[in-house]
């Protein structure tokens, strides 16, 4: 005789295929009687509350859930056994003997009789410690994000290469446009621009995927008036490397870039006279053009050391300032004016020869005139050795041979004048 095979239908069968899922489960089951107290557990529950299943049994699940959780588990507990719901869902902590919390989904189900009494539940229990964990690191820097943009004067914008759809933040928007402004798409954005930065501003090689990162510099009209943008650009690619997206990051630094435009200014100017100093004149007459050649003029003052030591730096300062106003008066406004030392000036006249003669003579006429300080005036005069060239050349050779036709002046009893052009002849 043949014994008849298990069927799916068998109670036996049902219940072996129950036991062993509920032992080999990857999660934690528990079986939970009408009062709320573990009567089975399986090993990965034991894990979860890092206790051994013998001890968990009896144990009302109030005695490891975290305190300030229980109410709303009792509540939902309450309302399965009044027939309001037949299972509910909730996150909650477990506390571990050491105290350690273990963040936990549970999904708690009513067991009913034939009748449909409720008899147990039954709870799956999933760790959600990490996910948690990772909840609150993006939280935390979605926060620091926001305090980082509360920080800062701009915002994002994104680009979809492949639909062409550009698209600007609220808050870059708002930046631009005011409190109520609308996002702004590409040509209203690119309109705001300052039309000689668009070079600056083309995305044409991240969307062409030559670079994958680029940062752009350029002017935009926004509700608070012109403002010098900073703009980190990064290309997405898809699987296959194809170029998907562009997000920018646009950040305000007028203030940064005026204190960077002050700072070279300063680098380059006298801060007493406000003249340029040795590099200043270096770099302007590199830039100075003229088809008729330039005179080069080095000046000092007669007479301020005397001045210095018989009213101080102060009224020697008011020298100085008056000297570079002086000068500064005597030629062009595209000539250039420099103080390279103490009592050392530079005057570089564009034009021939008789244009720079004519230059040093104004000079040494206006710095005949007397310079009042405190109650007194003090005579300062200046002695003056000029050369001119037809042919630019290096400033510090053509200042070298100034400075030696100025200690000819000098020698030859101060405020006189010294002129040789580059062919030798001397006036």
């Amino acid at each position: 005789m043949v014994a008849e095979p298990y069927t799916a239908d068998d109670p036996e069968t049902r219940l072996a295929l129950f036991d062993f899922a509920f032992e080999n489960a990857p999660i934690g089951i528990a079986l939970v009687d009408l009062e709320g107290r573990i009567i089975r557990g399986n090993a990965a529950f034991a894990k979860l509350l890092s206790l051994p299943l013998e001890k968990v049994l009896g144990t009302h699940f109030r005695d490891f859930t975290h305190p300030d959780d229980i109410e709303a588990d009792l509540i939902l507990f309450q309302q399965v056994l009044q027939g309001r719901r037949d299972g509910y869902t909730i996150e909650k902590r477990y506390v571990r003997p050491s105290g350690e919390i273990v963040h936990v989904l549970i999904h708690v189900a009513a067991m009913r009789d034939a009748e449909g009494k409720v008899v147990r539940f039954i709870s799956q229990v999933e760790d959600i410690t990490r996910h948690k964990e990772h909840e609150r690191q993006l939280a935390e820097r979605a926060a620091q994000l926001e305090l980082a943009l509360e920080a800062v004067r701009g915002g994002f914008w994104q680009m979809d290469i492949l639909t062409g759809k550009f698209e600007t933040s609220d808050r870059l928007a708002q930046f631009i446009g005011g409190p109520t402004a609308a996002r702004l798409d590409l040509e209203r954005y690119v309109d705001r621009v300052n039309v000689n930065d668009g070079a600056q501003a083309d995305l044409t090689p991240l969307i062409a995927g030559e670079l994958d990162q680029n940062v752009a510099e350029y002017r935009l009209d926004t509700v608070h008036g012109e403002r010098w943008m900073r703009c980190d650009r990064r290309l997405l690619r898809d699987s296959d490397g194809r170029p998907v997206k562009i997000v920018g990051m646009a950040i305000d630094f007028t203030d940064e870039r005026r204190r960077i435009e002050m700072l070279e200014e300063t680098a380059r100017t006298d801060v007493l006279t406000g003249l340029l100093n040795r590099r200043g004149l270096s770099t302007e007459f590199a830039a100075l053009t003229s088809a008729d050649g330039f005179a080069v003029l080095a000046l000092d003052l007669d007479g301020f050391k005397e001045v210095n030591d018989a009213h101080g730096h102060a009224m020697g300062d008011v020298v100085l300032q008056t000297t570079a106003a002086r000068l500064t008066s005597a030629v062009r406004q595209t000539d250039l004016v420099a103080r390279t030392g103490g009592d050392e000036f530079v005057v570089v006249v564009a034009g021939d020869r008789s244009t720079g003669e004519a230059a040093a003579e104004r000079i040494l006429a206006r710095m005949r005139e007397p310079i009042p300080i405190s109650n007194k005036v003090a005579d300062i005069r200046t002695s003056i050795g000029g050369i001119w060239t037809g042919e630019k050349r290096d400033v510090s050779e053509l200042l070298n041979e100034a400075d030696a036709l100025l200690y000819d002046a000098k020698a030859a009893g101060k405020d006189a004048v010294r002129f040789q052009s580059a062919s030798g002849s001397v006036s």
